[in-house]
This record gives C-alpha cells, sequence and structure tokens, in this order.
C-alpha cells in the first residue's frame, strides 16, 4: 500500500508506520497544490491521503476513484501520536473511492 501525507500531516506518521511506503506532499513536490488537483496527481500513484483537512469529504467526490482517504482530527503531533494505532487499523479495512475519519483519542 502507498501512502500520501498531506502538507499539515504530521511526518511523525511516516516514522511510525514503517512497514508502509510512505510519502509527503513535500517530497512529491506537490507542496501547496489545491486539494482537486492533488488528488487527480495522486491517483494512480497512491492507493490512500492522509490528511488533516476536515472539510475534504465534503469539497471532492472520491466516488469511482482508486483513491481513498482518511482524516485525522488534528494535526498537532502528541494527538496524533495517539492515533497511530487506529490509523495503522484504518489503513487495514479502507476501501478505495472512501473518506474514513479517525475520531479524537
Amino acid at each position: 500500500m502507498k501512502i500520501l501525507l498531506d502538507e499539515c500531516t504530521p511526518r511523525i506518521v511516516k516514522k511510525r508506520l514503517p512497514k508502509f511506503v510512505i510519502y509527503t506532499v513535500q517530497e512529491m513536490g506537490w507542496a501547496g497544490i489545491k486539494n482537486g488537483k492533488l488528488l487527480r496527481l495522486a491517483e494512480g500513484q497512491f492507493d490512500v491521503i492522509v490528511s488533516t483537512d476536515k472539510n475534504l469529504p465534503y469539497q471532492q467526490n472520491l466516488s469511482g476513484k482508486s483513491l481513498a482517504v482518511i482524516i485525522l482530527p488534528s494535526n498537532k503531533v502528541p494527538i496524533v501520536e495517539q492515533l497511530i494505532p487506529a490509523l495503522e487499523q484504518s489503513l487495514q479495512v479502507i476501501q478505495p473511492g472512501t473518506f474514513l475519519e479517525i475520531p479524537p483519542p
């Protein structure tokens, strides 16, 4: 599974999930790209985007896409660290074309 971390998602996710192939938006040279274009760029290259943008599910439609999006409730590192087990579990069950929001701890 290939995962893309959105711009505001802490890089600690990459360090704490070493068994996954994870890239950041910055590593891909996509910093500053708006959500719609970012989803188009990521589709076909990534399976999942992990983001903290709570508006994303209301702004974008993943219907029929091969990409899924997981939304974290915060971009604060201590909170995200607590959510790593839930994120890892979500990565095991998320389906293409869907959004999944992880609740706060």
